[in-house]
């Protein structure tokens, strides 16, 4: 992702306004390689600026997203998820605490068979795989306490996986 200088000199040469919210919300973005809902984005922002607003966090995570400087993803957690690195990859999706992780690896021979395509010409894949993240899978909380068996809940046993 750009520097939070480059964001924020690219929403000025797109006659975007430029505030301090979101110059804090470039830092934040800028800071992390996770792909966090605009809810975390909004809570790590509130620590820092307690009146901003989750309209903004979300006008200006679209704004990123129109301008292509970040991905919205629809990984099936339940909330949109926004991925800072555009750099074609793939993710690992944890079922469990909703992690989701970059899977840097290109698959060239993955291909949709002629007699099922149709004609549909495709234009990119993501691939995304689903299973347990090593916390999860182990049963243990990240404070070392054990944690219930997978999918009993939508509880999220370590903070890490809330990005």
């Amino acid at each position: 992702m750009k520097s939070p200088a480059e964001l924020t000199d690219l929403f000025r040469d797109r006659g975007r306004k430029m505030t301090a919210q979101r110059q804090a919300l470039f830092a934040i973005l800028h800071g992390t390689e996770a792909h966090p809902t605009a809810e975390w984005v909004y809570e790590r922002a509130r620590r820092q600026m307690p009146t901003i607003s989750l309209r903004t966090v979300y006008q200006t995570l679209n704004d990123l997203v129109a301008m292509g400087e970040l991905e919205q993803l629809d990984v099936g957690t339940g909330s949109a998820r926004f991925d800072p690195n555009l750099a074609p990859h793939h993710h690992l999706v944890c079922d469990d605490c909703g992690r989701v992780q970059d899977v840097p690896v290109d698959f060239p021979d993955v291909a949709v068979p002629q007699e099922v395509a149709g004609g549909f010409t495709v234009s990119t894949t993501e691939i995304v795989f689903r299973g347990l993240c090593a916390t999860c899978a182990h049963g243990t909380r990240a404070d070392g306490t054990a944690d219930r068996a997978p999918s009993q809940s939508n509880h999220h046993p370590h903070k890490e996986c809330h990005a």
